[in-house]
């Protein structure tokens, strides 16, 4: 791993800038953001790119907003194609693409101007096969950037292990869209069709097969937080347990089959963790189905109990994470009754505290 204070891609000039960039834009009833999302692809200082918008069944006027945009900008073309899912739409897109690179967009999102020119300056320069960028979230009352100067160089399967290991100062993600990829690194690769959660694997295995990945630690991506109707704004729900939790599964077994057992490891750590606070959430909510739900997580967590102690005995795990594991595996009641004590009681009093400490230092 090599970190590069200060980092500023290679210029492409119009005349240098020789490689296509398929760019796969999703469409499904956003009618208020597709056009915003489509003219920011098509403002690329980065001009050779082969625009492909997916409109993937709408029933409102996304449809018509895409075929009017085509007919201002040679460079895109509109597929539509009967409702499957952003899985299947992007499936769609690939297959239609011919570029030397892939990159996605997500329709109710939009882009920086420079986004491509700087992750394929920077992937040439670096010479590597993934580029990826930080992203800003964009809420409806104020927008989060912790954005950097800074470039981080990944050799081998550096980036896929900073990736499963969730490091906060690389916002890799399971985003499809916050990525460049070389075509190659592709072949042979596509999202589970009808699945929500579809980037998990996808970009595992994209990481796995890099040898060189460089990351921008500048926000390039505007990513929606908090849009009405948006999959990643559901809460938990049926797709929980029948797409997000299999695909996690999913995920642990490829890390096995990589040959990756200690990043297995660390993948069912955070699962397994996630699980947990699956379990809070549903014990402090009335929604339809609670209790499957709550029986489901504690079935999977007792019946890979062997799993769970082995996962949060890892050394990435938190040793306070690993006695909550612990006491929920002796008891759910215990563990729930616990937590309603932390957050009730315990966390409070701690901040309160710590205000009290900083009023007592201003003195």
């Amino acid at each position: 791993m090599k970190v590069i204070e200060h980092y500023q891609p290679a210029v492409l000039q119009e005349d240098n800038q020789t490689l296509c960039i398929s760019v796969i834009i999703t469409a499904y009833n956003i009618e208020a953001y597709i056009e915003r999302g489509i003219r920011s692809v098509c403002g690329q200082t980065y001009q050779n790119l082969e625009i492909i918008v997916v409109d993937d069944g709408s029933t409102d006027a996304t449809g018509r907003l895409c075929d009017r945009l085509a007919a201002q900008d040679r460079r895109i073309q509109v597929l539509h194609k009967a409702n499957g899912g952003p899985a299947d739409a992007r499936n769609a897109g690939i297959a239609r693409s011919r570029g030397s690179l892939i990159g996605f967009v997500d329709g109710d999102d939009w882009i920086d101007p420079d986004m491509y020119e700087k992750l394929l300056g920077a992937l040439l320069d670096q010479q590597a096969d993934i580029a990826i960028c930080r992203y800003r979230q964009v809420h409806r009352t104020h927008t989060e950037d912790a954005s950097t100067d800074r470039a981080v160089v990944f050799e081998g399967q550096e980036a896929l292990q900073c990736y499963v290991e969730e490091r906060k100062e690389y916002a890799i993600q399971n985003a499809a869209w916050n990525k460049l990829y070389r075509r190659e690194i592709l072949e042979g690769v596509s999202f589970p069709a009808g699945k929500w959660y579809e980037d998990i694997l996808f970009a595992t295995t994209a990481l796995s097969r890099a040898d060189r990945c460089v990351y921008l630690d500048t926000a390039c991506y505007n990513y929606i937080i908090d849009r009405e109707g948006s999959i990643m704004n559901t809460q938990i729900n049926p797709r929980t347990f029948t797409d997000q939790i299999p695909a996690y599964l999913e995920k642990t077994k490829f890390l096995q089959a990589l040959g990756r057992q200690d990043l297995a490891d660390v993948h069912d750590y955070f699962f397994y963790k996630r699980l947990l606070l699956f379990y809070n959430q549903l014990k402090g909510q009335e929604l339809p189905c609670r209790e499957q739900y709550l029986q489901q997580i504690t079935d999977m967590i007792f019946y890979n109990g062997d799993r769970v102690r082995q996962a949060f005995s890892c050394p990435a795990a938190d040793p306070r994470d690993r006695k909550k594991a612990m006491l929920f595996l002796k008891s759910p009641a215990r563990y729930w009754y616990r937590q309603r004590w932390e957050d009730s009681v315990v966390i409070p009093l701690k901040v309160s505290l710590k205000a009290l400490a900083r009023r007592v230092r201003g003195r």
